[in-house]
Order: structure tokens, then sequence, then C-alpha cells
């Protein structure tokens, strides 16, 4: 039996994800704990998506600033569970993802594990995307590999959907490799839009997409971007979708009511997921789901009509919280790098050969 823990702050950057997990004969969520992105922090953390001036200093700034507000986190759930540094093995930290672009050779994810590992006395593993990047790869998705020794049983073809910012599946079933890809936004535009327009940072359960109405001009120029006409390998970002691209596709067409504009972006999220779903695995029986799209009921009844008479469900139907598997994870992850075990997909990635992730800061 081996502990490890897995820190989690996703595109969506609304706070941070650290999850304990027990590692023995299976893989077992022992205890969790939430911090909210302080507001400063996150509003740094989105302006180094983009270049700026003195963007170096204030990299280096913020990610110290991550750092702190990840160690708090460990610290807090380690006196919670009455376990001491010298009880967890390793921390999994991936880290604040600021720029991916592999087609142009690099990713990004900011995070200072050395500082990690001082603040918190445990050993640190991190920079678990740009090995895979080194060998050919898109460096992510990452968690196919997770989500197949998770959820693999002999039920049929299964595919496990997270929707953060962005959305990602993983394809699994008993008799091939897992394969997964980015499908394209998850939250990241429904996100930007009801904070343009009302202030607020999501659109809890989906309720103010389910009070507008789809416009098919609208989708329609958003489903023409090169992305979606594209299979995998592949995944995607900020530095594709954003506010100002949506705006762009606004500026050309009819004004719309703002609601409509968050319920065309719903079906955009859940027809991307859908089609990129079909396009790979033409018969699906079961989707599991995770993330924070999970809890938006008004997406799951979407994804649920589209993909009928297939099971959609959370992936607490298989014992597993929803709001924890990322984090789960990469404290999975940390494990495998520590004992040599490649956890990249090259079905997934693109990469050339199997690689082992990670990069390992000693306590």
């Amino acid at each position: 039996m081996a502990l490890y823990i897995g820190v989690m702050s996703g595109t969506s950057l609304d706070g941070m994800d650290i999850a304990l997990i027990e590692l023995g004969s299976g893989i077992t969520l022992r205890a969790t704990h939430y911090i909210p992105m302080p507001h400063a922090l996150r509003s740094e953390l989105l302006g180094l998506c983009a270049s700026g001036q003195d963007e170096v200093a204030r990299c280096a700034i913020a990610e110290n600033h991550w750092v702190e507000l990840a160690a708090q986190g460990v610290n807090a759930l380690l006196a919670q569970q009455h376990l001491s540094p010298a009880d967890i093995r390793a921390i999994g930290s991936h880290g604040q993802t600021i720029r991916h672009e592999p087609a142009r050779g690099f990713t990004v994810q900011i995070g200072n594990p050395a500082l990690l590992a001082e603040l918190t006395g445990i050993c640190v593993v991190g920079d678990f995307r740009r090995r895979d990047v080194a060998a050919g790869g898109q460096g992510a998705p990452l968690v196919p590999a997770f989500h197949e020794a998770l959820f693999t049983d002999e039920s049929g073809n299964r595919a496990v959907l997270n929707v953060g910012g962005f959305s990602n599946l993983s394809l699994i079933t008993a008799t091939a490799p897992v394969a997964g890809f980015d499908c394209g936004p998850g939250n990241v535009l429904l996100d930007a839009w009801i904070l343009e327009k009302r202030g607020e940072l999501y659109d809890r359960n989906g309720e103010w997409a389910a009070s507008g109405k789809v416009d098919p001009l609208l989708l329609n120029a958003l489903l023409s971007d090169p992305f979606f006409q594209t299979k995998g390998p592949k995944s995607t970002g900020r530095e594709v979708f954003n506010l100002a691209w949506l705006q762009q596709h606004l500026f050309s067409l009819p004004a719309f009511p703002a609601e409509d504009v968050q319920a065309t972006l719903l079906e955009l999220t859940a027809q991307t997921i859908v089609q990129s779903l079909q396009a790979a695995q033409p018969h699906t029986d079961e989707l599991l789901v995770c993330g924070g799209g999970a809890h938006n009921a008004a997406l799951m009844t979407r994804l649920s009509d589209l993909l009928a008479p297939a099971r959609v469900s959370s992936t607490q139907a298989k014992g597993v919280d929803p709001d924890w598997v990322e984090a789960m994870a990469f404290a999975w992850l940390a494990h495998c790098c520590l004992e040599n075990i490649p956890t990249n997909r090259p079905s997934v990635t693109g990469a050339r050969g199997l690689r082992v992730l990670g990069a390992i800061y000693p306590a």
C-alpha cells in the first residue's frame, strides 16, 4: 500500500483540486481538498496564456504563487488526515498550462516542482507532458491511460469523457489499446461568455444555456473551424478557442440574444463531443462523464439525447467522484514515473512510442 497526492488546476482556472489516493490491490480515493483560485492569481494566469509585457518575470512570480497555494492545500489535507509528509510517497503535480502548441513543438505547464517539494517536504513529480511532445506527440490528453486502468471491464465499448475547460475522450474496449483525443471546447467558451455578459464565473447546471435557443447559423459558423474537421491524435487549448475567437464569429453575423449564444455554445460542446465519439467509435454502449461538465444538467441531457440508446452517466455510477478523476490521475502518473512505467499512449498522442512521463524532484 502506498499513498500519493495529485494536484490539478485545469484550463477553467476555477480552483485547485488535491486528491489523496491509495494504491494497493486497486486505486482508492482516500481524501480530497479544494481551494478556490484567488481572483488576482486567476487573472494573471489567464493573462499569461497570451504574449505580453515582461511575461518571463510575471510567469516566474505567478508560478511561485501557484505553488504556495498548492502547498497550503497539500499541508491542509495532511493535517485533516493526520498524516505526515513521510507518509506520502510522492505528489503528482500537473502545474498550470499557459501555452499548448505541440504543432510548434512545445507545451508549457508552470508550477515550480522544486519549490513544491521544498514547501511540503514530499517528493514531487511534475512536467508530465513535455516528454511526449519531445517524442513527436501532442502531450495531451494524458488521462486515457488512467481511465483505462480505472474503468476497463468486459461490458462492451465504453468511453470516458472529461469536460473541463476543454473536452477529451478516452475510448476503452476489451479488445484494443485505449484511444483518445481532445474534442474541442468544454466549458471554456461557456464560462467566458457568461463572465462577459453576466459577471458570473460559470453557468450553474447550464440554466442560462437552457433558457436560450440554439441558432443554426451561429452553430454552423462555429463548427466550420478547421480543428473540428481533423482526426486524432489532436489536442487544443486557449490558443485556439477563446472569447476573441467567439467574438470574431459574432462580428460577422446578425446580433443574437446573449442567452441564445450560450445555448449555441452548449450545443457546440455537445455536438463536437458526439461527432468525435461516433467517428472514432461508431458503437458505444456507455459514456462516463467526469470533470465540471458532469454537473451541467443541460449538457448531460443533450449528450443523452444525442447518444441514445447508449447509457450516459457521471463516473459516480462506477463509484468514482467525477470532480476528482483528473487529480487522481496525476497522483497515479507520479506512481508510474517512480516505477518507470510508461503512461503516454501513442494511439492517443501520436508519439513515436511509449515513454515514462514526468520529472522527479526528491524531497
